[in-house]
């Protein structure tokens, strides 16, 4: 290894915690993957889209009809917001 290069190791608990209270993660997500995520959301018609967000963590925040307003719940959460595709 080179002066200039450095290892470091980081564990999953770690990984798990990067971006906590800092960054929030928004993703467009279909009927099928909101139950699997979201388990209380009641049943919606096969197809139906709505926007998540979620924290650093992957827990749920919440669930909006338009990017925007679940980009306006990060802000008002203090969270920088990031897509997933």
């Amino acid at each position: 290894m080179t002066e200039n290069e450095m290892k470091f190791t980081v564990t999953p608990q770690q990984l798990a915690h990067l971006g906590e209270g800092a960054i929030a993660y928004m993703r467009e997500m279909d009927a099928a993957e909101l139950k699997v995520k979201f388990p209380g959301v009641p049943d919606m018609a096969p197809g139906t889209k709505l926007w998540a967000l979620f924290a650093a963590n992957g827990q749920p925040i919440l669930l909006a009809d338009a990017r925007d307003a679940a980009l306006a719940g990060a802000f008002q959460n203090d969270l920088q917001p990031v897509s997933l595709h």
